[in-house]
């Protein structure tokens, strides 16, 4: 099922490729997504290592049309530039955020808004805007199956980072919120396997950062003031430590959110963070 370099069928009109890049923060690897058969989305082109490169062209047989990606981190989008100079493919999504972690190749020929839709022979793929873990982040909506092409807003198997400034927990929870006012049957993540409980899921997800906002909440009205370091250890205590690095990029955006609502204080010392009440 995961299989690198493997296409698996999802259905009649979804095949998924998983790059041979597995790792703490990617799973199995990053799933590059083909849809159709005939016009050839690919959703997702993932990292440009040559073999998964190979095996998407392959896979594809000679017939992509677009590239479609729902964010430019390295893990999900750097392979675009050699699919598209192989086939002249259209290369469809949002220009890279302000952070870190960005493939800064990217350069669609069409940058994306809400609800823009691809009107293909075979499918009909409408695109979310759904800021938060990145501010470029799209989700596409696949109409005839009700199937949500979650890039990194939703994973199987864990939650994802938040990375300031480009990434807005505020944001990630209204968008995660805005998914439920469409007719979602599943969820395809870029990261896992297939999630078949798509409302359950998200409704999850919204009460996990609500949740996890009262522990910074609970942990820095305790400690009145502190840094990044401390507070991940109190807020994260359920966290594997070799994960605190990581989950530290999300616990500024919990803290972030509550500085815009006048509930906490960053001073100028950067991750140095009161709590206002």
């Amino acid at each position: 099922m995961f299989e690198h370099g493997i296409p698996f069928t999802l259905n009649s009109r979804v095949r998924r490729l998983v790059a041979p890049n597995p790792g703490m923060m990617t799973g199995p690897g990053t799933n590059t997504y083909l849809l159709g058969h005939d016009q050839v989305a690919v959703l997702d082109p993932g990292p440009a290592i040559p073999e998964h490169v190979d095996a998407i062209l392959a896979a594809a047989e000679g017939r992509i049309r677009w590239i479609v990606c729902t964010h430019t981190h390295p893990d999900h989008s750097p392979a675009w530039q050699a699919l598209a100079a192989a086939t002249g493919a259209e290369v469809i999504g949002a220009l890279p955020a302000d952070d870190r972690f960005q493939d800064d190749t990217f350069q669609p020929t069409l940058e994306l808004s809400h609800d823009w839709v691809l009107q293909a022979p075979e499918f009909t793929l409408r695109a979310l805007h759904t800021p938060g873990h990145v501010n470029n982040h799209y989700c596409f909506l696949l109409e005839e199956d009700g199937m949500l092409f979650a890039g990194d807003h939703i994973m199987n198997g864990s939650t994802v980072v938040i990375v300031p400034p480009g990434g807005d927990m505020k944001a990630y929870i209204e968008s995660l919120r805005l998914l439920l006012d469409y007719p979602l049957q599943s969820i395809a993540p870029g990261h896992g396997d297939l999630i078949h409980s798509p409302r359950e899921e998200v409704a999850g997800l919204v009460e996990h950062r609500l949740a996890r906002e009262r522990k910074v909440v609970a942990g820095l009205s305790a400690l009145g003031e502190g840094d990044l370091d401390a507070l991940v250890k109190v807020v994260y205590d359920d966290v594997d430590a070799a994960r605190h690095e990581w989950a530290k990029l999300s616990l500024a955006a919990h803290l972030i959110k509550l500085a815009a609502e006048g509930r906490a204080r960053q001073e100028e010392a950067g991750d140095h963070w009161v709590w206002l009440g």
